[in-house]
C-alpha cells in the first residue's frame, strides 16, 4: 500500500498544532506508559498499522514487556494490567467507540474510581488525539514499519 499525501506537508500548519496537543498530552503528568498503551488500544480497535507500529516500539523503547504488548487487545481476560490500567483501557474503548453506547456510565464509573476529573478529561484529550492520528493515518494511507522511537532513535 503506498502513501496517498503527506499530511505534515500538505498542512503543515495544522499538522503542528496537532503535535502541539501531542505535547500537552504527554506533559498533563499521566504516566507516558498508560497514554501510549491507551494509544496502542484505540489503534488496535481502528485497525491503524502505522499507529500501531509507531505505539508499540514506543511502548519498547520505554521499557514495556512483549507480554503486555502481546496481550493488549485481550486485556480484559489477561492478568498482567492494573485496575487503573484496565479503567484506562475500557474508557479508551468506549470513546473510540462512541456510537457503540455513547460511553456507558458503568465504563464512567469504573474510571472515575482510578483517576481524578482533571485525569479522567486528560485521558480523553488523548483518546481523542490517537483517534483524530489514526483517522489521518488511514485516510491518507501512512505506511508501517519506518517509524523509530524517539528513546531509541
Amino acid at each position: 500500500m503506498n502513501a496517498r499525501i503527506e499530511a505534515g506537508k500538505a498542512a503543515p500548519a495544522i499538522y503542528r498544532a496537532m503535535l502541539g496537543l501531542e505535547k500537552e498530552i504527554m506533559n498533563s503528568g499521566l504516566e507516558h506508559q498508560l497514554i501510549h498503551l491507551l494509544k496502542l488500544r484505540a489503534s488496535q480497535v481502528n485497525g491503524c498499522a502505522y499507529c500501531i507500529d509507531m505505539h508499540w516500539k514506543d511502548l519498547r523503547a520505554i521499557g514495556e514487556s512483549e507480554q503486555r504488548l502481546y496481550m493488549l487487545d485481550a486485556w480484559r481476560e489477561a492478568p498482567f494490567y492494573t485496575d487503573r490500567e484496565r479503567a484506562a483501557l475500557a474508557w479508551t474503548e468506549a470513546v473510540t467507540l462512541v456510537t457503540h453506547g455513547h460511553v456507558p456510565d458503568e465504563v464512567f464509573g469504573e474510571v472515575r474510581l482510578q483517576f481524578t476529573d482533571e485525569e479522567i478529561v486528560k485521558l480523553t484529550w488523548a483518546v481523542a488525539a490517537i483517534n483524530t492520528w489514526n483517522r489521518l493515518a488511514i485516510s491518507l494511507r501512512a505506511e508501517a514499519g519506518s517509524y523509530t522511537a524517539a528513546a531509541t532513535a
